[in-house]
């Protein structure tokens, strides 16, 4: 089913539940990249990759929700190599930003343990967050 409708807008409804609860750029970028490659490969599981990592460049995941990057550009070290690549995913964490960017996020999240904590287990720990944060907000 598309993403957008007829004014070329994302159609809420249709979006994941942390696209759901962000911005209108972020909800766009996802629902027409996803609708883009829809026509192409005519495969939703590889759609939603293929939107998911669209939004990744723009948009890095906070909490329940996608916020925009101050910098476009990959996400992680998978995003880097293309979609075929082996690398595990940071599930929307921006794990290219600095360790100073990340500390900030893990401090609005009340990540435990986050002052003792290097670049690689920032990620990982924002990570855990946003998945319980998104957990909380679906209901779940």
């Amino acid at each position: 089913m598309p993403k957008t409708g007829k004014n070329h807008h994302a159609l809420k409804k249709e979006l994941p539940s942390t696209l759901q609860r962000s911005g209108q750029e972020a909800q766009d970028t996802f629902a027409k990249t996803y609708d883009s490659a829809m026509e192409s490969y005519n495969d939703e599981g590889r759609a939603a990759r293929t939107a998911f990592a669209a939004l990744k460049h723009s948009h890095e995941k906070v909490a329940d929700h996608w916020e925009p990057k101050a910098e476009n550009g990959p996400s992680d070290e998978r995003a880097e190599q293309g979609g075929l690549s082996d690398k595990p995913t940071a599930g929307g964490v921006d794990a290219n930003a600095s360790k100073a960017h990340l500390y900030k996020l893990a401090k609005e999240l009340d990540v435990a343990g986050r002052s003792t904590m290097g670049k690689d287990q920032l990620v990982q720990a924002l990570r855990k967050a946003n998945d319980s944060a998104t957990r909380r907000a679906s209901g779940g």
